[in-house]
């Protein structure tokens, strides 16, 4: 599948230290050592709406991370995939009457226009479902030669005892899984199976759903295997970051892993798992069950600079939970304003313990706010508290911040 096209990003002088993430697993901050390139998986989108607020601060906080490594000296391959069938797809063409591809190509060319707009880094690989079917065929096959897949009428399980580390991801109880299970898409209750929490890793047809011909019969996969397959093909055993939001903690990550920890003891799926915040909006979290999102592509087309979008999520930690309010992005059209304007300055106050600052932020847990907080100190400082350009002593002050917000936060001025 083809992705957007790369911003250019400059390359700063200065090296930013190690990055260290807060580890959902050891509920800990943990320093990444990638052994090679970095490697990094984001959960991509189910094209069946618009990209909204919620998916934006997804997607940007996950690209101050390969911005973060690249500033640290690391290449990085970073894959995502995008959930071109799934119920929620099927459903919404139904309702609309709109054929479930052409929804899913129109929504997915939207995201690629939005994340292009927002100045986020594509992945080297963006892998649909349908064109990973194959892969998730050969995990399922995999599974099954360990035992741990079994059959309830025409649909595949796997049985979560099978993983030994199972709820290590995500550290829940069981009373807890269950709970989410049945709210994110699961079957606890379906007949026939062996645990509640086991997870339907090859659907079999159903009348008026897509299906595809295998090994294992007709038939499309299961969300979670999908997600497993592409990340083994593309990053391996043992990758660095698998990323997405919160809410995909339970079920969904802890089934990747489980799927990968079987199929490959010899391993953990990802080092480290790292998950974004939920952005709410009119008190409550985005979603279009409640019909209360803010679209990404409505602000562009109304003529708001996608650089005020994206400081409007940068001033808002990646992983903190929090609510989306209009005049957020006013005060972030301001701040621009403020900004261009001390840049066009040339000289300014120096640079230098900027570039320090905003690094060491960033390679905190991404710590954008802080980011924020120092570039506005080098602004107040450049333009003194008349506006006007004070005391300077950096005459490149200027092209080096530019840099700076590009490099590291993906603001381009």
């Amino acid at each position: 599948m083809r992705a957007w096209s790369a911003p250019e990003v400059p390359q700063l002088r200065e090296k930013g230290p190690a990055v260290a993430l807060f580890d959902t697993a050891t509920q800990a901050k943990v320093t990444t050592v990638p052994d090679g390139p970095a490697r990094l998986y984001v959960c991509g989108i189910t094209p069946y709406d618009a990209t909204h607020m919620g998916h934006a601060a997804t997607y940007v906080g996950f690209d101050l991370l390969n911005r973060a490594w690249r500033n640290a000296g690391h290449e990085v391959v970073f894959v995502e995939n995008v959930t071109d069938v799934d119920d929620p797809l099927l459903e919404r063409a139904a309702k609309v009457s709109v054929d479930w591809t052409e929804l899913a190509e129109r929504e997915t060319e939207l995201y690629r226009q939005d994340m292009q707009a927002l100045r986020v880094i594509p992945p080297d690989h963006l892998v649909g479902a349908v064109e990973s079917i194959p892969l998730a065929v050969d995990l399922v096959e995999k599974l099954e030669e360990t035992g741990s897949i079994y059959r309830v009428d025409d649909d595949l399980y796997f049985s979560v005892t099978a993983d030994p580390a199972f709820g290590h991801e995500s550290n829940l109880d069981r009373e807890t899984m269950l709970e989410l299970y049945a709210e994110r898409g699961g079957d606890p209750d379906r007949p026939g199976k062996k645990d509640p929490l086991d997870c339907v890793v090859w659907r079999g047809p159903r009348e008026g759903e897509p299906s595809w011909e295998s090994p294992l019969g007709p038939g499309r996969p299961g969300w979670h295997i999908e997600c497993a397959a592409i990340a083994r093909e593309h990053l391996g055993a043992a990758f660095d970051v698998q990323g997405g939001g919160s809410d995909l903690v339970f079920p969904h990550h802890e089934m990747c892993a489980g799927h990968a920890h079987v199929a490959d003891p010899s391993a953990p799926f990802a080092k480290v798992y790292s998950h974004a915040g939920m952005v709410a909006y009119d008190g409550e979290k985005m979603s279009k069950s409640r019909g209360n999102l803010v679209f990404v592509s409505a602000l562009r087309n109304s003529d708001v600079d996608p650089m005020a979008i994206r400081l409007a999520l940068l001033r808002h930690h990646y992983r903190s939970d929090w609510e989306w309010l209009d005049s957020d992005l006013w005060d972030a059209v301001d701040t621009l304003a403020d900004w261009r304007r001390a840049l066009s300055l040339g000289a300014g106050a120096p640079a230098g313990p900027v570039v320090t600052e905003v690094l060491a932020a960033m390679a905190d847990d991404l710590d954008a706010p802080r980011a924020v907080a120092a570039v506005q100190g080098w602004v107040d400082a450049t333009l003194g508290t008349t506006g006007h350009l004070a005391d300077t002593s950096d005459e490149d002050a200027s092209i080096t911040i530019h840099a700076l917000l590009d490099a590291a936060l993906g603001l381009a001025l």
